[in-house]
C-alpha cells in the first residue's frame, strides 16, 4: 500500500460570499463565506497538509472561476475538480481545456442532479473524455449506485470515484435511523477495478459523539473490500459544519484505535496521491 507522511483531504469547498458579479444558483450548507484564505487557515489548524478543492455544485454548477481564483492564490494546496454538464455540446474541448490548466486532478459528474439513464450520451462522453485526458471522474452518485456500476462497467478505462462513501449524509443531525442502509450496494462495486471510494463526511453517519465509534464497523467492511489503497479519507468541509467541526473531522480519524499508523498513512494521504498523481507543496 501507498503510503505518505502528508495528510490529503479528498473534498473541501471554497466560495465567496453571494454578489452579483458571481451569483449563487443554489445553496450549499454552511457559513455564508469560505474563501481560499479561510480555508487554508482551517486547514493549517489542524495538521491538514493539502486538499482536492472542488468547485461546489450547489452554489456555481458548472462555472469553476473561484476555484480557479483560489488555486492562483494558493498553487502549493489544492487539486482542483469541477463538475462537467451532460448536456454540453463542446465536453471534449471542455475537458481538454480544464485538464490543461495546472493544478487540475479530475472531473465530476452530479448523477443525482436529474434522472438519468446508463445510456445517457453526455454522461458517456464526459467519462471518455477524461479517460483520454488521464484523470479521475468523481461521481455524486448517492441512491445511485446501480447506476454507478453500470457506467463503471461501460468504462472500465476510467478511473471512477465513490463520492462520500457513496452514502446519502445529512447536513444536520440527527443521522438517519440506518445511516449504511446502502452498504451492500457500496460493498458491491468494490468488485470493479476502476472504482475507488471515498470516505468523506463519513462521521455525519454516526448516532453517537465524537470520535464516532459506531462509524467504524461498516468503515471497516469497505475497507477490506476495496483495500486501503481505494479509500480516500476527507472532510466534506464545509457541508458538515451543523454537524461537527473540522478538527473532530480530522482527529476522528487520528485517535481512533481501528488503524494503524499504516493504514492511516494511506487513507489519510497516500492512496489519494497515488489515485490523483498530485501531492501538495509543488506547484
Amino acid at each position: 500500500m501507498a503510503t505518505n507522511t502528508l495528510t490529503i483531504d479528498c473534498q473541501v469547498h471554497c466560495y465567496e460570499r453571494n454578489r452579483p458579479e458571481r451569483p449563487w444558483i443554489g445553496f450549499l450548507q454552511g457559513p455564508d463565506e469560505v474563501t481560499g484564505d479561510d480555508m487554508v487557515a482551517a486547514m493549517d489548524s489542524v495538521g491538514v497538509d493539502g486538499a482536492l478543492l472542488i468547485s461546489p455544485f450547489s452554489m456555481y454548477r458548472y462555472d469553476a472561476s473561484y476555484a480557479l481564483e483560489v488555486y492562483d492564490k494558493h498553487p502549493t494546496r489544492f487539486g482542483l475538480i469541477r463538475p462537467f454538464d451532460p448536456h454540453s455540446d463542446s465536453i471534449e474541448e471542455e475537458m481538454a481545456d480544464w485538464t490543461g490548466r495546472p493544478g487540475v486532478v479530475g472531473a465530476r459528474i452530479m448523477l443525482g442532479a436529474e434522472p438519468f439513464e446508463a445510456d445517457h450520451p453526455g454522461i458517456n462522453r464526459i467519462l471518455d473524455a477524461a479517460a483520454q485526458a488521464g484523470v479521475p471522474v468523481n461521481l455524486m452518485c448517492s441512491t445511485k449506485l446501480p447506476l454507478f456500476g453500470e457506467l463503471a462497467r461501460r468504462h472500465p478505462n476510467t478511473q471512477m470515484v465513490i463520492d462520500h462513501v457513496g452514502i446519502a449524509q445529512p447536513p444536520e443531525p440527527p443521522a438517519p435511523e440506518e445511516p449504511f442502509a446502502d452498504l451492500p450496494n457500496v460493498l458491491a462495486l468494490a468488485e470493479l477495478d476502476n472504482v475507488v471510494i471515498k470516505i468523506s463526511g463519513a462521521c455525519t453517519l454516526s448516532h453517537q459523539p465524537f470520535p464516532y465509534p459506531d462509524i467504524w464497523e461498516p468503515l471497516r467492511q469497505i475497507f477490506t473490500a476495496y483495500g486501503l489503497e481505494r479509500c480516500l479519507w476527507g472532510t466534506d468541509w464545509t457541508r458538515a459544519t451543523k454537524v461537527l467541526s473540522l478538527e473532530q473531522g480530522v482527529e476522528a480519524f487520528r485517535v481512533t484505535d481501528q488503524l494503524s499508523d499504516a493504514e492511516r498513512s494511506v487513507l489519510m494521504g497516500g492512496a489519494l496521491s497515488e489515485i490523483y498523481k498530485w501531492a501538495p507543496g509543488a506547484a
